[in-house]
């Protein structure tokens, strides 16, 4: 092989790994939470969630939440409102579960740091 088929072939490999490259970036902006989170809600019933987009917020169901057990890749952050807003948050590292004091409400919604 010569210098320049050398050149080419580099070329045509640099290329290919650009391309792949920008596809996984692209990919990474609807990145899940590897894993699931469950949750009791104020009912007693059990709900698992697998994998949630890291972007956005997320709303617990109607009764709220008032056990979550993390067992994703990312931390969570827990809100008193539907909205992931306001004041009086949780913050809940992989691997980890929180449940709310007596007479403190439910989780109503939560959002995956990213």
């Amino acid at each position: 092989m010569s210098v320049i088929d050398h050149r080419r072939l580099a070329l045509a490999a640099g290329a290919a790994l650009l391309t792949l490259g920008g596809a996984t970036g692209c990919a990474s902006l609807d990145r899940t939470g590897l894993g699931t989170i469950a949750y009791e809600t104020a009912n007693k019933h059990l709900v698992q969630v697998d994998s949630p987009r890291v972007r956005g917020c997320h709303r617990f169901a109607a009764a709220g939440a008032v056990k979550v057990t993390n067992r994703t890749r990312v931390d969570l952050v827990m809100y008193p409102s539907d909205h992931c807003a306001g004041g009086n948050t949780v913050y809940i590292p992989t691997a980890t579960a929180d449940e709310v004091a007596p007479g403190a409400g439910v989780w109503r919604s939560y959002t995956l740091v990213h």
